[in-house]
């Protein structure tokens, strides 16, 4: 929120922007990281951090402030930023209590390595794909620690630019309506994939998107076994809409099975567009997720509160979405009301929840041509 004088206020952080970057929409990865530090802190009894991309200063400000991080190292490549994140710092925090560098982030974190200065949590806020810190990372980051990564290349993610997310995740993306879901996918799995090279493990503490950027927090550790089930592709079909996950072995034989269903007319051997490989596995941590929906309540955070509950509900259910939108295409009627519809689904026995991915889509165990013929009999909105 802007104040007075050029002074902006988030959280308990209060500072100046001038000419760094500041993101107001971002504010929801903000808090979220601040819930998921504080609990950590918590658990841990100690909070050091490293923000690479620092810009104005507005997260070590909150990872103190409120997350009570002990120490804190604020990098900006940009040298000309110094004043003004000098300025916000020294009126928010501890003396003896933060670093202000102007490195690049790679130089920061292979610093760390060296030194052997490891951090519990190492934030990354990119422009662009964060393909290029998901390796180097690590090397910054405390076993057991969080690594926060980004990605705003929505393009790339979404599936037109393919042989781009080659080069950047290591992964063939393709167009499909639950991209959203999709490029939050790729950055675990690109993780997980560099991650594994040096023996090591992650897991999604949350993934988050907010319209406009991917954030995806996991937390690293040594020994966990490698999943296979959990890193491999999913298979999307233009003709009716059908999701289904593909292993490795599976891959030639990526054919819709509801191809010659009534409903949906078709050749009986539609081949489906596959994207991957990218995780499979949950979303969130739902353990975490309720530590920090405690703490939200707590600070009177209540639209966090509800949008952790829904990433709760959301977090073990199969990695794609449907929009009510492609229902109603598919069943040629109206758009179906979303809550009339997850009641159907969940009175038929299966699964299905909102998402906080798309306000217009559910996220469900059926398949497509149940949720058209359940939303056939539960009436349009």
């Amino acid at each position: 929120m802007n104040g007075e004088n050029g002074w902006y206020q988030e959280g308990k952080a209060r500072f100046y922007v001038e000419d760094a970057f500041y993101r107001p929409h971002s504010q929801v990865g903000r808090d979220l990281a601040v819930l998921a530090a504080a609990v950590y802190r918590q658990q841990r009894g100690q909070l050091r951090v490293l923000d690479a991309m620092t810009g104005c200063g507005v997260r070590p400000l909150r990872y103190q402030l409120e997350a009570g991080a002990d120490w804190v190292w604020a990098n900006e490549g940009n040298p000309e930023m110094r004043d003004v994140l000098m300025k916000n710092l020294a009126m928010g925090m501890r003396s003896r209590s933060y670093r202000i560098t102007h490195q690049d982030a790679n130089q920061v974190f292979f610093t760390c390595y060296q030194q052997r200065d490891f951090y519990d949590l190492v934030d990354i806020d990119c422009f662009g794909s964060g393909a290029p810190y998901l390796s180097t990372g690590l090397w910054a980051t405390r076993i057991g620690g969080f690594l926060y990564l980004t990605s705003t290349d929505t393009r790339t993610t979404g599936g037109h630019n393919p042989d781009q997310s080659v080069q950047v995740y290591g992964a063939y993306a393709r167009s499909h309506p639950a991209v959203h879901e999709q490029g939050l996918r790729l950055l675990i799995g690109s993780v997980l994939q560099q991650a594994a090279t040096r023996g090591m493990h992650v897991q999604p503490v949350f993934s988050l998107f907010n319209g406009q950027v991917h954030r995806v927090m996991v937390r690293l550790s040594m020994g966990d076994p490698w999943i296979p089930e959990r890193y491999g592709f999913i298979g999307y079909c233009h003709n009716c809409g059908h999701y289904q996950t593909l292993g490795w072995r599976q891959l030639g034989r990526a054919t819709c099975p509801h191809a010659a269903l009534d409903d949906f007319p078709g050749d009986t051997t539609d081949f489906m567009a596959v994207t991957g490989p990218l995780w499979l596995g949950p979303l969130h941590d739902t353990a975490m997720l309720s530590q920090m929906m405690d703490l939200a309540a707590q600070w009177g955070w209540h639209k966090r509160v509800k949008l952790l509950q829904i990433m709760r509900a959301e977090a073990e259910m199969p990695p794609y979405y449907f929009r009510l939108g492609d229902i109603g295409r598919h069943g040629q009627m109206d758009i179906p009301r979303r809550d009339r519809l997850i009641n159907g689904l969940r009175d038929r026995g299966y699964r299905a929840c909102m998402t906080h991915l798309d306000a217009q889509a559910i996220k469900t165990d059926a398949p497509i041509h149940a949720c058209v013929a359940i939303a056939r009999t539960c009436g349009a909105g």
